[in-house]
């Protein structure tokens, strides 16, 4: 499976990794690299513990066009 992720730097200067399909799901590292396998990690462990709990696995994201 394929999920979009955001990262975006922290104040503390760490990477933040965020997967906007699946709630909650964020991980972070301190290089562009490593916060890519953590969010690995994270999306795994949460798509696991959503199925145990019966919740859908992602929320449906769109992708919307805005004009400035």
């Amino acid at each position: 499976m394929k999920f979009i992720v955001t990262l975006e730097r922290g104040e503390d200067g760490w990477i933040v990794a965020e997967c906007p399909s699946i709630p909650g799901c964020v991980s972070q590292g301190r290089t562009e690299e490593e916060a890519l396998e953590n969010i690995k990690e994270a999306i795994a462990l949460c798509l696991e513990v959503r199925a145990e709990e019966g919740l859908p696995l992602t929320v449906r994201t769109h992708e919307v066009e805005v004009t400035v």
